[in-house]
């Protein structure tokens, strides 16, 4: 649009910065990843500058559909290098502390937990999934922006809701988390086993993301004695001159670790009835800088 004026230049960044946010919350739910979410918001306003506006009747449905397709090819080519990735993936941690939903209208699809089984899902799934559950869109809509029937939709949803509900024990509440985190860094600061294994489920998996960049575990430690072994084999050299600060990211509580200053991991759990099931490590440089 070489022609457009001023007026209609503003007009479009006023547009686009009233819905980026939950473009950019769709691109960070289907990728996992907040750098390349970024890099689809940048590129969706790319396209919005230089497209015939004047022909665009509800541009907060038009831009939805391009992030929503751009995630889709994304997560194509982002599976591609997750299976050459060095050592577990995590998702890369964000900041929710000022924006617990993160462009939602709640926080579903937010959390480690559910994150990491979407991984498991399809694309179209994916996004079908993000788009009803976390941003409430009528599965007319749905339908329109990933190009498959509404039956097709509800059918995506229905299998991606069973398939959460059937891998995920029930959570436990945000306090409940947070307790639990407390108790856990408190022992694996002190290398207390017992205490370890009291807060631990029998199955408990701690997961370490250092992306081949920094040392960590490479493959997932399982089961509450084997974790607890392995969190105090270690507690001397890690916690030596580490601060905690805590702070809330992907919605719930986590511990930013700090060591001159900087924060080297980030570090929460997701807990059930059972304990905490899973320990994860975010310790990968390039992921822990929007945390």
């Amino acid at each position: 649009m070489g022609d457009a004026g001023p007026e209609d230049l503003d007009q479009a960044v006023a547009v686009f910065a009233g819905v980026r946010p939950r473009l950019f919350g769709i691109a960070y739910r289907m990728l996992g990843s907040a750098a390349e979410a970024e890099d689809l918001v940048q590129d969706v306003w790319l396209r919005w500058q230089s497209y015939d506006r004047a022909t665009v009747t509800d541009p907060a449905a038009f831009l939805a559909t391009a992030i929503t397709r751009l995630a889709i090819n994304a997560l194509q080519s982002a599976r591609v290098r997750r299976e050459t990735y060095i050592g577990p993936w995590l998702p890369e941690p964000v900041d929710t502390g000022a924006d617990p939903y993160l462009g939602a209208e709640r926080g579903e699809a937010l959390g480690f937990a559910v994150l990491l089984l979407l991984e498991r899902l399809s694309p179209t799934e994916r996004a079908a999934y993000v788009l009803r559950e976390a941003f409430d869109y009528p599965y007319r809509q749905i339908a329109d922006i990933i190009q498959v029937s509404e039956v097709a939709v509800r059918q995506l949803v229905s299998r991606a809701r069973k398939h959460l509900v059937s891998e995920r024990r029930a959570p436990v509440t945000p306090a409940e988390q947070r307790r639990l985190l407390t108790a856990f860094v408190a022992a694996a600061r002190a290398g207390d086993l017992a205490a370890l294994e009291g807060i631990l489920a029998a199955d408990a998996v701690s997961y370490s993301d250092g992306g081949g960049a920094v040392r960590a575990s490479r493959f997932p430690v399982v089961g509450a004695s084997r974790v607890a072994r392995y969190v105090r084999a270690f507690a001397d050299r890690f916690w030596a001159g580490v601060e905690v600060e805590w702070g809330s990211v992907n919605g719930q509580a986590a511990a930013l670790l700090r060591r001159d200053g900087e924060v080297f991991t980030v570090l929460t759990v997701n807990a059930s009835d059972q304990g905490i099931d899973q320990v994860l490590w975010m310790m990968n440089p390039a992921k822990i800088t929007a945390a």
